[in-house]
């Protein structure tokens, strides 16, 4: 086995056992004066409480990386069950420029855009953002946050989306 087909092999097996991580189905999003992107994201944690901040994993070549760079902010909204819609137009099912076409739109106000009916909503400012191999980790600081009434969350879970039920 050469090399190259032993690396092929190890990068589908791991796929393969990250499909197993169960994750909230979440959105990231970022605002230049009218220009509005975003993305789904499930590579998200909760980084520290005091002070509070959230950790986010964006594609170095995607434009919000950029993007985010350039505003110092990013906006985060963890999905609600039943938001399938909105998370397949985020993840590149719908074409860039009809994304918040999905779910109830409007701008938080340093201008990022605000999931309404988000399970979690997050205004962030950058407070940092870290070069991996092929990611930017960006870390940001919640300037405010909205907490639905209705937390149960859209989760991504072997490669389909799910809800959790209590045992």
């Amino acid at each position: 086995m050469t090399a190259t087909a032993q690396l092929d092999e190890t990068a589908s097996a791991f796929r393969e056992a990250m499909a197993s991580l169960a994750a909230t189905a979440c959105v990231v999003t970022a605002a230049v004066g009218d220009e509005r992107v975003g993305r789904t994201v499930t590579a998200a944690l909760s980084l520290a409480v005091d002070p509070p901040s959230l950790l986010v994993s964006i594609d170095t070549n995607a434009h919000l990386a950029s993007l985010i760079r350039e505003c110092s902010g990013f906006s985060f909204a963890m999905l609600q069950a039943g938001q399938q819609t909105v998370a397949e137009a985020f993840a590149g099912k719908v074409p860039r420029d009809q994304r918040f076409e999905h779910g109830e739109w409007e701008a938080w106000p340093s201008g990022h855009p605000r999931l309404r009916s988000a399970t979690v909503a997050m205004d962030c400012a950058l407070v940092e953002n870290i070069v991996t191999e092929d990611h930017v980790l960006f870390v940001g600081r919640p300037l405010a946050i909205d907490l639905a009434e209705n937390r149960a969350p859209l989760i991504w879970h072997d490669r389909r989306f799910t809800t959790i039920r209590p045992l």
